[in-house]
């Protein structure tokens, strides 16, 4: 904890704490089979709660660039809402049909037991958990 109150103006607390992400390091290219019709789910209702928690969640990633507002979307994904157990509301996007239609490629995930061999002996272990994805 020393280490963090000591270095308090090193890390983002919040999304707006990070704005102006250099475009190439999240711009990200789908390879997604020609053959595959467009999908645009439709808007699902939600109640006012999560609207409320819906419209705080991209107003904050606006104003941090994260996202910006399209006219004409090709692809139409649903946010979905999920309560964490502190009450707060966790928006996450439904991505069923732009992962059907997008190749399986094979990437093994890492072995536990490799990566628990490395970490041993070590004095000290960072975790990064991003915002939003």
């Amino acid at each position: 904890m020393k280490i963090l109150k000591n270095n308090v103006n090193l890390f983002a607390w919040k999304p707006s704490d990070m704005p102006g992400i250099e475009e190439s390091v999240i711009t990200h290219k789908f390879s997604i089979s020609p053959s595959i019709k467009l999908v645009s789910q439709r808007k699902r209702k939600v109640g006012e709660e999560r609207r409320a928690a819906i419209a705080a969640e991209v107003a904050k990633l606006n104003e941090a660039g994260f996202i910006e507002e399209i006219k004409y979307p090709s692809w139409l994904a649903n946010v979905v809402m999920v309560k964490k157990a502190n009450g707060k509301w966790r928006m996450c996007v439904d991505f069923t049909d732009l992962n059907k239609a997008c190749p399986k490629e094979p990437y093994p995930l890492p072995n536990i037991d490799r990566l628990k061999d490395g970490a041993s002996g070590c004095n000290m272990l960072c975790f990064m958990d991003a915002y939003s994805g």
